[in-house]
């Protein structure tokens, strides 16, 4: 399921000017300090906004507000805390959602995403960037490709992990190139970055959050975005349909948040119209604009329904690709 740009503008319009009803709402919640859960090591995408986030929130609720890494089995192990915990609205997670909806396609998860959660906000989207290793000869996508057609098994692509949509990504780009590569299987999108900052591994499709500083830096060559259009942040890379001439070729991080299941509605909607609400300052705007993330802001029964849509739309294609973790 894709939300259109008019969507994502109305979504935040809407969010906008419902906050200050909701907002005002004099409730006791929260009582106690606000966790949220990030289930990749730090520096990762979620990781960045959840920290942009965190004293924006505390201010707000007037209760600490924490951010916890806690990665572990393809990011499944903070979602399962999350899934457990009491539906009190204090335990959250702020994971890519586009991850979460592959993850019944490709592995074991302890949890129902139809049911054992309580969708707070789709936050942001964010395309994934192809990039290499600058040290290669590999200026353009095209030129890779052919590197890669020419000599089978020779490049390695580090990825946040198996399963991962980085690793989807790669891994349906090259189905359909028709390409082979081995990959590396990391602990997170940052960890993946420094492996090929480090000339340890050729390539990565990675979140355009975490990964754009080191492009703009130097320190990694950027080739292609997966959106469906060029970003402003960076004009001059074309889109991977551009690039490779496969036609709708999405993908990317969805980034959102997640209660507990039970969590009431009125905890939900408080959560949503506060981050909403931060999300548009104009601060954070910019610096979400800056990132290469677009806010989204759907409220949670929209976050719900995309959840169910994007968790389908991933599973047809495994299906279709035949895609396996290696």
């Amino acid at each position: 399921m894709t939300l259109s740009r008019r969507s994502l503008m109305a979504g935040t319009a809407a969010a906008t000017l419902a906050t200050p009803a909701i907002v005002t709402a004099r409730t006791s919640w929260p009582t106690k300090p606000i966790r949220i859960l990030i289930p990749f090591a730090p520096g990762g995408t979620s990781d960045i906004l959840a920290r942009l986030l965190q004293p924006r929130l505390q201010d707000a609720f007037g209760q600490p507000v924490v951010v916890e890494n806690r990665p572990g089995a393809n990011g499944t192990i903070a979602v399962d805390i999350v899934a457990k915990a009491a539906p009190d609205g204090t335990t959250l997670v702020l994971t890519d959602l586009g991850a979460l909806a592959i993850s019944p396609s490709v592995m074991k998860v302890p949890f129902d995403l139809a049911k054992d959660f309580a969708p707070v906000i789709v936050l942001a989207y964010s395309p994934h960037l192809l990039a290499v290793y600058p040290g290669t000869p590999h200026k353009t996508a095209a030129d890779l490709i052919a590197y890669a057609k020419a000599n089978p098994g020779k490049l390695n692509n580090a990825t946040s992990g198996l399963g991962s949509p980085p690793h989807l990504a790669g891994a349906r780009f090259a189905h359909e190139l028709g390409l082979s590569w081995t990959y590396i299987p990391l602990k997170g999108g940052a960890e993946a970055i420094q492996q090929v900052i480090g000339g340890h591994a050729d390539l990565l499709f990675n979140g355009m959050v975490a990964t754009l500083p080191h492009v703009q830096s130097g320190k990694l060559r950027g080739l292609a975005v997966s959106s469906a259009q060029r970003q402003a942040q960076t004009p001059d890379l074309p889109t991977i349909a551009e690039a490779s001439g496969l036609k709708d070729f999405v993908t990317g991080s969805w980034q959102g948040v997640l209660a507990p299941p039970g969590t009431p509605a009125e905890v939900t909607a408080k959560l949503h119209a506060e981050i909403a609400r931060i999300a548009a300052l104009p601060d954070v705007a910019q610096r979400f604009k800056e990132l290469g993330a677009d806010p989204v802001l759907t409220k949670p029964a929209e976050s719900h329904a995309w959840l169910q849509a994007e968790t389908a739309r991933w599973a047809k294609v495994v299906k279709d690709t035949g895609i396996k973790l290696e």
